[in-house]
């Protein structure tokens, strides 16, 4: 992927956990997030990878979540491997309302809610540099057509996390939203 010293801003088109299409608003990446299964004992959700290169063959999943009944956390998978939410995203405990989860670059991320201003979920590195953040529409803000006004940004030198960002954030919202 060009490098071009700009994050990639991840535009949130809907702002909902039901399901929503990420595009960088440069048009390096595009991910879907869609409800594929719902019923009294789960809700399962896929990340598409929508990306021009990717769509070329086919629009590939490359993350599976698989909430339980009473949208209790339940499973994520990811590269063929299905692992407890509650594995994946590990609560820090001294840090009120955060969660720590090793990427596929075997390093630790941790997702904090509301420490920086204008950012609702804040992802660091263990040495604390600022990987990704999701932000809300701005109170006032006038509405977009298409848009939630929502987004997801990602340090460029961390797009390779892009979808794991996406995955575990939308988990982190899914825990602030039901209070888990």
């Amino acid at each position: 992927m060009t490098k071009y010293g700009i994050p990639i801003f991840l535009e949130d088109k809907s702002g909902k956990l039901t399901g929503s299409e990420f595009i960088d608003i440069h048009d390096r990446m595009r991910f879907s997030y869609r409800c594929t299964a719902r019923d009294g004992t789960h809700t399962a959700y896929m990340i598409f990878n929508l990306t021009a290169a990717a769509v070329m063959y086919h629009p590939r999943a490359i993350a599976a979540l698989d909430f339980g009944p009473g949208n209790s956390l339940g499973t994520i998978s990811w590269g063929g491997v299905t692992i407890p939410m509650k594995k994946y995203l590990v609560r820090v405990s001294n840090r009120g309302r955060a969660r720590k989860f090793v990427a596929s670059d075997s390093q630790e991320y941790i997702w904090s809610w509301r420490t920086k201003d204008n950012q609702e979920w804040t992802c660091t590195n263990v040495n604390g540099y600022l990987v990704a953040y999701y932000s809300l529409k701005v109170p006032g803000e006038p509405p977009y057509e298409g848009s939630s006004g929502c987004s997801l940004t990602v340090d460029e030198a961390y797009g390779h996390l892009a979808a794991e960002c996406l995955a575990s954030l939308m988990i982190m919202r899914h825990i602030a939203e039901y209070n888990l």
